[in-house]
């Protein structure tokens, strides 16, 4: 295997090199590209316009629906949905805003009232002021706009930015530890991917603070430079992701053990008194640990941090899809507040956000009842709710919500109803 020095790499090698870069990071980032675009059309923002101030039907409120409720710490958009709604995932069409406000929740803090009206059927929710304020019903542009922080655009537009206490839509502690652990790569990012090859004084593992050496895929030397990048993932023992259906390989999950930093690029040496070229591995150090890493173990560009707006929606298009693997220590059902993946992603136009029912495929049948041998397919059982927060291009990270029975590897996903 020869290697190229940093100081004599010839540009045509220097152009697959990036390739690799650049591949390993869009395969480890691809969540955060996506996440922050919503591709909603002049006419479906009318239509949500429209909808969310002709609000739901009474007969869509929650029985116990408070006509008025003051937000506390702690809530969450979803909380505060199943509170008033038996769908949550419609909050949009009761919250009786401006639609910039419907999707945005981080406009909702603590202490702010939220009022029900109920007129001609159908049923509003508008946001009015603090708790002990003289006018309840103000909106929040009125009610706190000394305490919010208002940055000037263009001459004809402002935009409001959220309060450190904004309300979430999920409490981060039930998806937060995930965001920092696994990967979806690709097999190209798998295959090119540097690994850790040796380590100091022979250590058989390695925490925070100790120094190891990583080599690239053949003809892809991992290099220092100023427009390269520095830090890296470590992970180890990626699992294929396969689709149910079509037993496709859809990507490969690969659990985070830890954090290293790019100290010093690959190289290449001669032995004294030969002329074979040898590799002098890139110099890296440990500067976080999930687990004790060892050599084999991989290396991948940190991705930037996900997007962190969970807003609850339904999507606008049909979904057909099923749920792939479970995450964690699951073994054979998952439940409540456990993490799935599904076998839909961003090129099929899932979202951060997007709410949809898992069901139980309903089995074949026979019905002797009559005499007679009549074949039936019994129909699909509901068994909850999940909501997406962490998309890939193919697959896509959910947690189940409002689950009432286990959920299996192969159940399907559709939009919620």
């Amino acid at each position: 295997m020869k290697h190229l020095t940093k100081g004599n790499l010839p540009a045509r090698s220097a152009a697959p090199a990036l390739a690799l870069l650049a591949a390993i990071a869009a395969g480890l980032a691809a969540a955060p590209a996506h996440a922050q675009k919503y591709p909603v059309t002049p006419a479906q923002s009318d239509t949500a316009r429209q909808v969310a101030q002709a609000g739901v039907p009474l007969e869509e409120l929650a029985p116990d629906a408070p006509d008025r409720y003051v937000v506390k710490k702690g809530d969450s958009l979803w909380a505060i949905a199943g509170l008033y709604l038996k769908r949550p995932w419609r909050w949009p069409e009761l919250w009786g805003m401006n639609y910039e406000e419907i999707r945005n929740p981080n406009l909702i803090y603590p202490g702010q009232v939220l009022n029900l009206e109920r007129k001609d059927g159908r049923a509003r929710l508008r946001l009015g002021g603090a708790r002990g304020t003289d006018n309840d019903t103000v909106g929040i542009k009125a009610a706190k706009i000394d305490e919010i922080k208002t940055v000037k655009i263009s001459p004809s537009v402002r935009v409001e930015g959220p309060r450190a206490d904004a309300l979430p839509t999920l409490k981060n502690n039930q998806i937060e530890p995930f965001l920092a652990e696994p990967i979806v790569v690709d097999e190209l990012a798998l295959t090119l991917a540097p690994r850790i090859v040796a380590t100091q004084e022979n250590r058989v593992l390695l925490s925070h603070g100790d120094r190891a050496y990583a080599l690239g895929a053949p003809g892809y030397p991992l290099l220092d430079g100023p427009d390269r990048p520095k830090f890296f993932r470590v992970y180890r023992d990626p699992k294929p992701l396969i689709d149910p259906v079509t037993r496709e390989v859809l990507g490969y999950e690969a659990p985070h053990v830890g954090k290293a930093r790019l100290v010093t690029g690959e190289s290449t040496t001669t032995a004294p008194g030969s002329t074979d070229v040898m590799a002098v591995p890139a110099t890296i150090d440990i500067v976080g640990d999930l687990r004790e890493m060892r050599p084999g173990d991989r290396l991948g560009v940190e991705p930037p941090r996900p997007f962190l707006s969970y807003t609850p929606h339904a999507p606008d298009r049909p979904v057909d899809a099923r749920v792939v693997s479970f995450y964690g220590d699951v073994v054979r059902l998952a439940g409540q507040s456990n993490i799935v993946a599904i076998n839909r992603g961003t090129r099929d136009g899932i979202e951060i956000g997007h709410v949809l029912a898992v069901l139980k495929p309903g089995r074949a049948a026979v019905d002797t009842t009559s005499g007679v041998k009549v074949p039936m397919q019994l129909p699909d059982q509901r068994l909850g709710l999940l909501m997406v927060f962490r998309p890939f291009e193919r697959v896509s990270y959910a947690l189940l919500l409002q689950v009432t029975e286990g959920v299996s590897i192969g159940d399907v996903v559709t939009n919620p109803y």
